[in-house]
Formats: structure tokens, sequence, C-alpha cells
């Protein structure tokens, strides 16, 4: 990441680059959520596939009792509270979006494994080159780590990650679905990493 820190990133240019699908015409029939990415993101926050409220409304973390927009706010993230359809204002604030699984909607245990595109997500991370990279969820961060399971998986900051790629972050799942494992404390400390680097 050492190389692009140097450049502005082009959040800060006030343009706001388009969202993006995947790279085949298969993705982009097929994707659930268009990915939200632009070069040199402050963070990109990563899930495992969009809900099925998600990927009926085309907006992200849609889901009823999801915490994504209200924990984005609380921990300083963005200046207001945002709703799901305004998902693509996050890119003029240096936050993008995108899920492991492009083709796959509901809860993890209904994504099929073949559903998933981890060096996709790969590729686009190396692509676009944001500065840091938060997993909304353990099985998100489980499937980019090779990890058999979670249970191996800390909430926080990862020490031990591929020299050319971003920081990493594991956070609790926003979901309502899992409010039961539900702490903001990793978020707050994504954000503080946030506003020093």
């Amino acid at each position: 990441m050492s190389g692009c820190r140097g450049r502005a990133p082009a959040w800060h240019s006030g343009a706001v680059p388009v969202a993006k699908l995947g790279n085949t015409s298969r993705r982009r029939v097929s994707a659930k959520l268009p990915d939200l990415l632009a070069p040199n993101l402050r963070v990109v926050f990563v899930g495992t596939a969009a809900g099925k409220r998600s990927a009926e409304l085309g907006h992200y973390y849609a889901g009823r009792g999801n915490r994504f927009w209200l924990t984005l706010h609380e921990v300083g993230l963005t200046p207001r509270l945002y709703e799901p359809r305004e998902f693509r204002d996050l890119l003029a604030l240096g936050i993008g979006l995108t899920d492991i699984s492009k083709l796959g909607a509901g809860m993890d245990h209904q994504i099929k494994r073949k559903q998933y595109d981890v060096p996709l997500f790969e590729a686009n991370m190396r692509k676009y080159r944001p500065r840091t990279i938060a997993f909304t969820s353990k099985r998100a961060a489980s499937l980019f780590l090779r990890a058999s399971s979670t249970r191996g998986i800390a909430f926080g900051r990862r020490a031990t990650l591929p020299a050319d790629f971003p920081e990493v972050f594991v956070l609790p799942s926003p979901s309502g679905a899992a409010r039961g494992h539900w702490s903001v404390t990793p978020w707050r400390e994504l954000a503080t990493w946030l506003k020093a680097a």
C-alpha cells in the first residue's frame, strides 16, 4: 500500500465515480448489488453477500434491524445518518462497499460455495487500492482468509496479511440476525484508525 499513499485519493477531488459491477457480462446481469468502488478510498466495507431485503431493494445493508448505517454515524464515519437508498453517496466520503459473493443473496448459510468469488474480490482490492478493508462479519473474513471456520478469527485489526494488501479489520456483523454477537467497540477502533491514518 505504500505506493499509493502519496497520491490524493479520488474522493478528495469532488468527482464521484460511478458504482461498478463485476468484470464479466454474467456478473453485470446477475449481481445482487453493484460494487461501490473507486481508487484510493479510505475504507471499503465487505460483506458476505447481499441480504434478502438488500437484494430486493438494491441497497446495501437494508435489512430491518441492520445497524450498519446507524453505526457509521455513531462512530463518526458519516456526518449524518444515511439511509440504505443513499449508499452511492458514501463514495464522496471515501467509503466503498462490496461483498464476497456478488451472485448470492440471503443468510450466510443460504449462499452456495460456488457463489463466492474471493479471487475477484482480491483483484478488485488490488486494482482500487483502498487504504483499509473492513469485513462486516467473521464469515466474510473467513472466506478471504481461507479459514475453515470463524472460531479463530478475532475482531479488530489483522496483523498478518500479504505485503501488497491494504490494512484489514474484522467487525461484528451489523445484521439484526447477529445481534447476540454485537459490539460497537471494533467499529470504534476502525473509526479511530481511519481518523489517525
